[in-house]
Formats: structure tokens, sequence, C-alpha cells
């Protein structure tokens, strides 16, 4: 068997009138992530690992902000499309881990849901998916509550 690692961060402003979205889920607060897509950290975290571990570039390369085809895309959307770039290489998601860094609102009550819609859209157990949420002990952007940004981890095998 052959395996594949990559990692993935992203980094997004909070801001008013604007949905915060992460894994997915949208959770209640009083702001949003910033972004050309739906600036969903955790999931545009989890893709650049995917398309890292097989060296095919980042998220900015398929889905340019430039590109107003993808303002306010659903970044589960976009996940599903790497997840089929990296099948039709031969390749699967062994497991993905993750941590997302936000001062507010409290992830923890959110982690499951989260995990549970990566899942589906990869077609995952929900084990395989790792979630973990820390705050910046208000370091930072986001200690200071300026932004939200997640790590990933991916390890991808060849398809059987």
């Amino acid at each position: 068997m052959n395996i594949r690692i990559g990692n993935g961060y992203d980094i997004h402003r909070l801001v008013s009138g604007r949905p915060l979205i992460l894994g997915g889920v949208q959770i209640s607060h009083e702001m949003g992530l910033l972004g050309h897509s739906d600036a969903d950290v955790l999931t545009h975290a989890i893709m650049d690992a995917m398309l890292g571990a097989l060296s095919l570039g980042d998220i900015g390369h398929y889905f340019p902000p430039s590109d107003s085809k993808w303002a306010g895309a659903d970044s589960l959307m976009l996940l599903s499309q790497v997840d089929r770039l990296i099948r039709e290489k031969g390749w699967r998601v062994s497991n993905i881990d993750s941590v997302i860094v936000a001062e507010r609102p409290k992830l923890k009550p959110h982690i499951l849901a989260m995990r549970d819609r990566l899942a589906a859209v990869l077609e995952l157990k929900p084990d395989q998916i790792g979630i973990k949420a820390t705050t910046n002990e208000k370091l930072g952007p986001e200690g200071r509550e300026e932004g939200i940004s997640a790590y990933s981890v991916a390890l991808l095998v060849t398809a059987d």
C-alpha cells in the first residue's frame, strides 16, 4: 500500500454580517468569516492537505478568488470536487486530523456535527476524521478575535 501525507492551513478574518460556517456547519455567532466562498477555514485546510499530499497545489489553483463562479460557494461542494480529483488519480483519504483555533464561540458542541458532515461528503466513517478546537490564549489574530484559523493533516492511501 502506498501512502501520502499532506498538511493544510487556512485563516479568515471575522466580520459582521456573514454566517460562521465551519466544517459545513453554520454556528450561531455575532460574526462570520470573510472570504470569496463561504470562508469555511476547516474545510479549506482539509482540501489543501488532500491536494498537498499528491503535490497538486492548493485550493486557489482550482477555485481562484478571481473567478466569480466561486463567489459564495459552499465549501463542502468544493471538498467533494477535490475528493473526486484525488480518487481519479487512484487515491482515497484514509484519515484526517484537524485543529480549529478560535477564542469564541466555543466549538466543542459543534464538533460531532462537523465531523459527520465532512465524513458524509468524503464517504468516510466519522472516526476517520479528527477535529479538535483550541483557543490561542488571547494571542495573535485568533486570540484578539480578529479571525479563525484551522490546521489539517490528511493521510491518503492508494485506492483498492
